[in-house]
């Protein structure tokens, strides 16, 4: 069983806005409506509901304003004869965070959103998912430093 104490703050948020916004694509929901749900579920200890971190909570509203370009992204560079919608749904929403993180959030390197894209990946679908996910979520960076605009020249 894995041990999640070793993993910080941000790597839990990860997991749990990839379990949210699975949760929500298959049951058809808003994902933010459940970030919601969730955090005033926590408010009673009855539930036995964790509270919903921050970083959580900026994943998913950023990774649902931001969904089409996110998938837009990720189907750049699935494999000719694949589409987002043929992914298995773990897959897609790790996917949709690590990309969220790369294109969106500039305070997280690049390398740290791919090693926890691949851990989540082995833990969740196995040895079967990293390979590609990582070579996809590559992919968005190297396209998204290309696509960067330049710095401005220093006087």
């Amino acid at each position: 069983m894995p041990d999640y104490k070793r993993h910080g703050a941000r790597y839990r948020a990860r997991r749990r806005a990839v379990d949210i916004l699975f949760e929500a694509e298959t049951r058809d929901l808003d994902p933010v409506a459940v970030v919601e749900d969730r955090a005033e579920l926590s408010q009673d200890p009855q539930n036995a509901v964790a509270p919903v971190a921050e970083y959580t909570r900026q994943i998913i509203s950023g990774a649902a304003v931001h969904l089409d370009d996110i998938d837009d992204a990720i189907e750049r560079f699935l494999s000719q004869d694949w589409e987002i919608d043929r992914l298995p749904a773990v897959d897609r929403q790790i996917l949709r965070v690590a990309t969220w993180e790369i294109l969106y959030n500039e305070e997280v390197e690049p390398p740290i959103s791919i090693a926890n894209a691949l851990e989540m990946a082995t833990e969740y679908a196995g040895h079967s998912a990293p390979p590609y996910i990582h070579a996809v979520l590559d992919d968005i960076i190297q396209w998204n430093a290309a696509d960067a605009p330049a710095p401005p020249p220093e006087d």
